[in-house]
């Protein structure tokens, strides 16, 4: 019986009837007065234009002080339909070839239908939106997972969805394109010949490889002129974590279950949404003294905004279109070399994820860009757990992995939680490259 147990163990399952009723909102809890977004001191209003393109409801969200916020029954349903709640697994494998004490345990956020924990704020956006009556939204995507949760969700909403994707991946993910296209997504090359933005750029640069601060900033742009449109964001505001502490909340239930208590939280961090839904809930608990828990973000050497940005006030946007929000920032208008795991190619860490660094419960370690490390990484976790995750995810696997290292080295026997926030089946051509397949 003992045995058997442990061996269920290896896979903690929530009941569909488990799932969360509400969002966590970490602002409740914060301690300290936390940075609210702000106008520049010259030139029209942000906020004020903000208001106009973002959907009311993640408006509402957005300021709001409130620690629970009810998850809509139609979302609910479309969470379960996605497969939700999650998985937690425990990596017995990887532990075994590792030769380590710690004890490792992966959230599973690639079974969604798109692959990747997106869909999270996908689905509720979509719902806001349709609720608003609005025709349809527009948006950015650096490695294309949020434009496909994007399209999938508007399209259970019977909505149109525009996407500007970054033009440097956009160019070597055919297949993830044709996914967008399949859903109903309209998508294009940012900068594009769509936007004033895009034009301005490519007519100084027709090789411009494209930012995700750029297609922020597309985005924005072609809601504001398109009647019926609103703007949707996949990270970085409040709204969108808020909706991703759903991944923490489940995991957070799934660890009591089983009588263990993470020691060290890790995810892969660009503007941080699923770094954010993974640690928040727990480190709403650190930050109140009622846990200890360590969280470490992954990130690469190409955009390491909470390794070496400095903690300011800064737009969200190439074009200066956002209010300016306090992050850690390496600047809006830096370029950053093109990575395979560009879903961490942003200038930015959510004001959220700055301000808990601010205070000292973040950490950040930063991979090299030419991302051998990460892939090899990933390499060893398709090959002893028998999934392949996102390039981005190989950050956090990454991470895990040296932490489990350190644990040998000091024969320390901790828990170490990671996120495998998406899956890398479109992402073959980038596991070809590095691995030399």
């Amino acid at each position: 019986m003992q045995k058997a147990l442990v061996k269920a163990r290896d896979q903690v399952v929530l009941n569909p009837d488990d799932l969360p009723g509400s969002w966590y909102n970490i602002l409740a809890d914060l301690p300290g007065d936390f940075p609210r977004p702000k106008d520049p001191d010259e030139g029209p209003s942000r906020l004020e234009f903000l208001s106009k393109v973002l959907l009311k409801h993640c408006l509402q969200q957005e300021t709001s002080t409130d620690k629970w916020i009810s998850i809509p029954g139609d979302v609910q349903d479309l969470y379960r339909q996605a497969g939700r709640p999650r998985p937690l697994y425990r990596a017995r494998r990887l532990e075994k070839y590792l030769k380590t004490p710690a004890r490792l345990y992966y959230k599973r956020e690639d079974l969604s239908p798109t692959g990747s924990h997106k869909v999270n704020t996908a689905l509720a956006q979509a719902y806001y939106a349709a609720e608003e009556g609005l025709v349809g939204v527009s948006t950015e995507t650096g490695a294309g997972q949020w434009g496909t949760a994007l399209a999938y969700a508007t399209s259970l909403q019977g909505l149109k969805c525009v996407i500007f994707w970054v033009r440097s991946v956009y160019d070597w993910k055919p297949d993830r394109r044709a996914l967008m296209r399949l859903y109903g997504g309209e998508v294009f090359a940012s900068p594009s010949s769509e936007t004033s933005v895009g034009r301005d750029l490519l007519q100084k640069n027709a090789d411009q490889a494209g930012s995700l601060g750029i297609a922020v900033s597309e985005g924005l742009e072609y809601a504001e002129r398109s009647p019926g449109y609103a703007y949707c964001l996949g990270s970085v505001l409040n709204h969108v974590l808020i909706h991703q502490s759903i991944i923490g909340l489940e995991t957070m239930k799934q660890f009591d279950l089983i009588d263990e208590k993470p020691d060290i939280m890790i995810g892969c961090l660009g503007g941080g949404s699923n770094f954010g839904g993974f640690i928040l809930p727990f480190a709403g608990e650190v930050v109140k003294g009622k846990r200890e828990c360590r969280f470490l973000a992954a990130q690469s050497s190409s955009a390491p905004n909470l390794s070496k940005g400095e903690y300011r006030y800064d737009y969200g946007d190439h074009a200066e279109k956002t209010p300016l929000l306090k992050m850690f920032t390496l600047g809006h208008q830096t370029e950053m070399t093109p990575i395979k795991a560009d879903g961490l190619r942003y200038h930015a860490a959510a004001p959220l994820i700055s301000y808990l660094k601010h205070l000292g419960h973040v950490e950040a370690v930063a991979y090299p860009d030419d991302e051998r490390d990460v892939f090899e990484a990933a390499k060893t976790f398709v090959q002893v757990e028998g999934f392949l995750p996102a390039p981005e995810s190989a950050y956090a696997i990454r991470a895990a992995i040296d932490q489990a290292l350190e644990c040998k080295r000091r024969k320390l026997e901790k828990v170490i939680a990671f996120n495998v926030s998406g899956h890398g089946f479109l992402d073959l051509p980038a596991y070809r490259e590095k691995l030399k397949f």
